[in-house]
This record gives C-alpha cells, sequence and structure tokens, in this order.
C-alpha cells in the first residue's frame, strides 16, 4: 500500500492526543498523510511503512473479560477460572499468585485438577458492544498470563514448574497441558477475532528469561514450547491478524524460537543487545527498539536531535522496519519526537518511492 508523498511541514502539527493505557499518558497526533493504523499496518505486511512509528500509536486494548477469567486482574485480588487466588502488590503495579497453595505438583496429575473451561458465555459479546475502537490506529489485546510457562507456574509456582520442564517424566503430560491451553487460547482468539474488526494484533504473554539468562534450553523451548507456539500464531494470522509477543528477560538466544514460533514482533527489554538482535533478524521479526540513552532534562535540543536522526539510520535497513519501545518513552520530547518523524518520513519515501 506504499505510496511516495512529500513530507511538508504542516505533519508535524498535533491535532490531537492519544487516550492513555494502564495509568500511562496518552500520546500527541500529528498531521499524518495516511492514519497511524494505515501506516502500521503498512511496517507489518508490506515492511514499507511511512514514517518509524512509536509504542502508542499502536493502541493496547485489554478485555475485563479475560482479565477476570484467564488473567491476573486489575488493581485488586481476585480468583481466576483455574481457582488460582491472584494477590494485587501495590507496590510493583500488578498480581501474584498467592503464595503456599499450588494447584498441582506434578503435571502428570494436571487433569485432576485442572478444568479447561467452556468460555462461550462469558460475557465476550456484552463487553466488545460497549467497546468503541478508534479506527484512525491499529488496535492489540493483551493476553496476559499466557498459555504455557506462565500458566504452568501459576499452576505449580516458578521452582517445580522450571524442574517439570527437564523432567523426562512430566514431559509428555506438559505437551498434553500445552495442548489443552493453545486450544484454549485459539477459542479466545476466534472470539476476538469475530467481535473486533479493527483488532489488527494478538499479543501473547510468556515471560522467558531473567536479567541474566533464559530460563531454560534452546532443546526444551523447541521441544515444549514452539509446536504450541506456531499453532497459535498460525490461528491467528488464519484470521488476516499479527501476532507480537511479550517475553520479559535476556531473552537474545531465543529468538529463533520465536520466529519458528510464527510471531510477527517482539519487544525485548533493554538487557537485550538491540542492535545486534536488528542486525541479525532484523527481516525476520518486528523488533521494537529504542535509541540511546539521554537526559531530557539536561540534554540540549540540536543533541536529541542528532540521537534521533542516528536512531532513524541504525534501525531502518530496507525490509527491516522498527517500533520505537515503551523503553523509548524517555527520549520522546517535541525535538526527539519531530525530528524522528521528519527525517524517517524523507528517508523512507527515499528508500521506498
Amino acid at each position: 500500500m506504499f505510496r511516495k508523498i512529500p513530507f511538508v511541514k504542516a505533519e508535524l502539527d498535533v491535532i490531537g492526543m492519544t487516550q492513555g493505557y494502564a495509568r500511562r499518558p496518552g500520546s500527541p497526533i500529528k498531521n499524518t498523510p495516511v492514519t497511524p493504523r494505515e501506516n502500521m499496518i503498512s511496517l507489518f505486511y508490506d515492511k514499507k511503512p511511512f514514517w518509524l512509528p512509536t509504542f502508542g500509536e499502536l493502541m493496547m486494548t485489554g478485555s475485563e473479560v479475560y482479565t477476570n477469567h484467564l488473567g491476573r486482574g486489575r488493581a485488586e485480588d481476585i480468583t481466576d477460572v483455574f481457582g488460582i487466588e491472584w494477590e494485587f502488590v501495590e507496590s510493583a503495579g500488578g498480581s501474584i499468585v498467592r503464595p503456599g497453595k499450588p494447584l498441582l505438583d506434578d503435571v502428570n496429575n494436571w487433569k485432576e485438577f485442572v478444568r479447561i473451561p467452556d468460555i462461550s458465555g462469558w460475557g465476550w459479546e456484552e463487553e466488545a458492544k460497549e467497546t468503541v475502537l478508534d479506527p484512525r490506529f491499529s488496535h492489540e489485546m493483551s493476553l496476559i498470563n499466557g498459555f504455557w510457562f506462565e500458566r504452568l507456574i501459576s499452576f505449580m509456582d516458578f521452582m517445580e514448574a522450571a524442574v517439570a520442564l527437564i523432567d523426562e517424566e512430566q514431559q509428555d503430560a506438559i505437551k498434553e497441558l500445552f495442548a489443552a491451553t493453545t486450544d484454549l487460547a485459539c477459542k479466545v482468539v476466534d472470539k476476538l477475532c469475530e467481535l473486533y474488526p479493527l483488532m489488527d494484533f494478538i499479543n501473547i504473554h510468556d515471560d522467558w528469561g531473567s536479567q541474566a539468562a533464559p530460563f531454560f534450553s534452546q532443546d526444551v523451548a523447541y521441544e515444549l514450547f514452539v509446536p504450541y507456539m506456531k499453532q497459535l500464531t498460525d490461528h491467528i494470522h488464519s484470521w488476516g491478524r499479527k501476532a507480537t509477543l511479550h517475553s520479559c528477560g535476556h531473552n537474545e538466544d531465543r529468538v529463533q524460537c520465536f520466529i519458528d514460533g510464527g510471531f510477527d514482533q517482539w519487544a525485548p527489554q533493554t538487557m537485550n543487545n538491540i542492535k545486534e538482535l536488528y542486525d541479525k533478524y532484523g527481516d525476520r521479526i518486528i523488533f521494537s527498539a529504542w535509541p540511546e540513552q539521554f537526559d531530557p532534562e539536561t540534554c540540549p535540543e540540536e543533541e536529541q536531535r542528532r540521537i534521533a536522526r542516528k536512531f532513524v539510520d541504525d534501525f531502518s535497513a530496507p525490509g527491516k522496519p522498527v517500533i520505537l519501545s515503551q523503553y523509548g518513552r524517555f527520549a520522546l520530547t517535541p525535538a526527539f519526537s519531530d525530528e524522528m518523524y521528519e527525517y524517517s518520513r524523507k528517508k523512507y519515501a527515499e528508500i521506498y518511492g
């Protein structure tokens, strides 16, 4: 869908603000020649964006129906559909499983304790009727707590779940459990895609690493996770949507697993070497990237503009687009934002025009 449209200064005019999400403020909306949704679709489907977008141009949308049954709740304690009790921790801004009461101590027993729910009567239709999505933007539904490792942790606690992955006597049962939870995930995707025509992206959560390293080996990843990831992402793609991944931790050594699992985009945390990842894998998966660090309060405007241009130059190889990550939100001053937009608009018009 890319077409060459010469940049004009009026594009920098701010014509509104996006709606914030999860206690984060909204972002300025520029006077762009195509909508942010058209730009995002061009980025993901054609690999030819009109400008380098920010995370704030992909609207995150939550479902209370999902969150209260399969997620971790919002700012309150809940019991999910599996009977797992979640406690909200104010200082962390999120919820954890109430300790000391794991649902499972051996995955071989999962069928005795885990009841895969029928999601049809949860009120999806009523919620969708009350949810208004702005057609100027792409929208992404985030499925917190996922369906694989994070879900297994919620059933067993972390240590027991990690041990189960390498216990040969539990691995077949893990595959059975993940087959069941993946089928459940596909049914959730069906509901979302049926009811939200403007939902372009489905975001799956599954944290795989600590600050220093992945939680498990690549062999374990390919044996126990990648086949079920691919089943779910294939299902998302069958609806004409894109599959994005939230996976916290030092997971740069598992990117090939994410690619083979069918994910279209991953937003790594800053302990990962984003430039090396981009150079090696940027033609096969879209990354959310960030610029070099600076202090918005003390950094001169011209230096901010230089950093913006360098960021665009570093992450704009043809066919390898990126999104500015939430970990680059520190940089979104008026000077940096305007320079990144204008410089990328002109550069992409030359590259793809």
